[in-house]
């Protein structure tokens, strides 16, 4: 799932990078979120772990050794606060899998100074919120919370320009939000058994 997600958010790098307006119109923001995710990758791949706990782990310290700009510092967060919501986890269940989101979109909005929604932290907050939710109805349908995640990352995405006036002004969605929800969009589509 890691590796898909960062090969999907390379592969929609520049796409990203286009729509960056918010908080510097400087067109970094899909090159610097790929960055931190493929050193990500770099740190789990050459381990080999059974534990789900431990992987998240790894993860987020990949993540944070290479995390460029502030978009890759607050997926960082994401993950580091992921890896603390399923921490002692030998794997990840649907309940398991919502507790990490809430715990990442804690810890990225406690990273962050002045928090501004219609950015990245919004999309984290609402897919944890939706997550939250969904869990407490469906409380063992992994695949039903990964879908779930898509349509309200998609869902809050596009309410990101009635968020941020410079994001209206340039007809784009926020694009540290889109880069996330590539990210885990990769996530579903290996979960899935898509190659990416």
């Amino acid at each position: 799932m890691i590796i898909a997600g960062a090969n999907l958010l390379e592969q929609n790098r520049e796409a990203i990078d286009a729509l960056n307006v918010f908080p510097v119109p400087d067109g970094d923001t899909g090159t610097n979120m790929s960055l931190t995710m493929k050193s990500t990758v770099k740190e789990v791949s050459p381990q080999d772990v059974s534990s789900a706990s431990r992987m998240a782990d790894l993860a987020a310290r990949g993540a944070l050794k290479g995390a460029r700009g502030n978009s890759g510092v607050i997926l960082s967060q994401i993950l580091r606060g992921f890896a603390r919501g399923v921490e002692g986890c030998e794997t990840i269940d649907a309940q398991t899998f919502a507790k990490g989101l809430r715990s990442g979109a804690d810890t990225a909005y406690k990273a962050v100074m002045k928090p501004k929604e219609g950015t990245i932290l919004t999309v984290i907050r609402v897919i944890a919120e939706d997550s939250a939710r969904y869990v407490t109805k469906h409380p063992d349908n992994l695949p039903g919370l990964l879908d779930k995640v898509i349509r309200s990352g998609e869902a809050i995405l596009a309410k990101t320009p009635d968020m941020l006036p410079a994001l209206k002004q340039a007809g784009v969605v926020d694009s540290g939000g889109q880069g996330l929800l590539t990210v885990f969009k990769g996530w579903r589509a290996a979960f899935y058994g898509e190659k990416i």
